[in-house]
């Protein structure tokens, strides 16, 4: 390489550098005191193995040592939970403070307060296998439900997610959700709330908004959509019921857009494929699109 080449990649190089040194939010180099996603997703990983205790757990265990092999995980997932959510309490500084004493209390109440609710997340999760079996001719077994279904991964990471969005971890939902919407395409906002046996057959291209709402005994195909009327407002629109509202025993077919806060399908209502919806529909309905005209050249 030339000595003018080498000069003129030593002037980009200065360049470059010099660009981070503005306060832009772009610029963000203090890596040692921002959350870690490998170790977030991990964690997530590492509770894969509690919540389905003998579908993800080291085989290399003996079934009679699988008990102290989950003692060692439990106890390892509480420390790096509070690890972490130490790391955003103090990088989004939740508690206009900088006691790191004070900090790591907070952390550690928080990860047990998360780790006491894993019995009424597995009895959600049992609900959902269920509901996918029970809804899915083509399920060989719940055991295939379980290891090879998209849609369960992604409910499962949802609901350990919802419970840390609703102790106010910041950030740490949001990873994991979009960890889960990178591997299966299905994308569920932590802010939700989605009741028992819930069931996303197929699964890609699903996206649920932060304030949908859903009841039990739901059943969802790929590409809904329950998402907000427009964007316009940004920022303005935050901690407003910006998502619809599904109640019990609803089905949405595939395509089916359903849009707006003030959006209620109530009970036992079925939404037909590629339809557009933007106003409540009433108890026991069928919506349907108008059938289009094919044309045959």
């Amino acid at each position: 390489m030339t000595d003018e080449n080498n000069a003129k990649i030593e002037q980009i190089v200065q360049h470059i550098l010099g660009d981070y040194e503005d306060n832009r939010q772009i610029n963000k180099i203090d890596i040692f005191n921002q959350p870690d996603k490998e170790a977030i997703t991990d964690i997530v990983d590492k509770l894969m193995k509690i919540l389905y205790p003998g579908y993800f757990s080291d085989n290399v265990y003996k079934i009679y040592s699988l008990k102290n092999n989950m003692s060692a995980t439990i106890e390892d997932v509480i420390f790096h939970l509070k690890k972490q959510i130490m790391v955003v309490y103090k990088y989004c500084n939740c508690f206009q403070t900088d006691c790191e004493k004070k900090l790591e209390e907070e952390a550690g109440e928080t990860a047990l307060a998360f780790m006491e609710k894993i019995p009424e997340i597995r009895e959600y999760l049992n609900s959902d296998i269920e509901a996918a079996y029970q809804g899915d001719p083509a399920a060989f077994s719940e055991d295939e439900i379980v290891l090879a279904y998209p849609g369960l991964f992604a409910i499962t990471v949802y609901r350990i997610a919802h419970e840390l969005y609703l102790l106010k971890v910041p950030m740490m939902p949001r990873i994991m959700t979009e960890y889960a919407h990178s591997k299966t395409g299905i994308d569920i906002h932590p802010g939700a709330t989605i009741g028992k046996h819930f069931f996303m057959d197929h699964g890609t291209g699903i996206v649920i908004g932060e304030t949908t709402v859903i009841g039990n005994n739901v059943k969802i195909y790929q590409g809904v959509t329950l998402g907000g009327l427009s964007t316009k407002g940004g920022q303005k629109l935050k901690g407003t019921k910006r998502h619809p509202t599904i109640k019990d025993n609803v089905t949405i077919y595939s395509g089916a857009s359903i849009l707006g806060g003030d959006t209620v399908i109530e009970e036992d209502v079925v939404v037909g494929g590629n339809t557009f919806v933007t106003h409540s529909i009433t108890k026991g309905k069928r919506v349907s699109q108008k059938e289009q005209e094919l044309h045959f050249h």
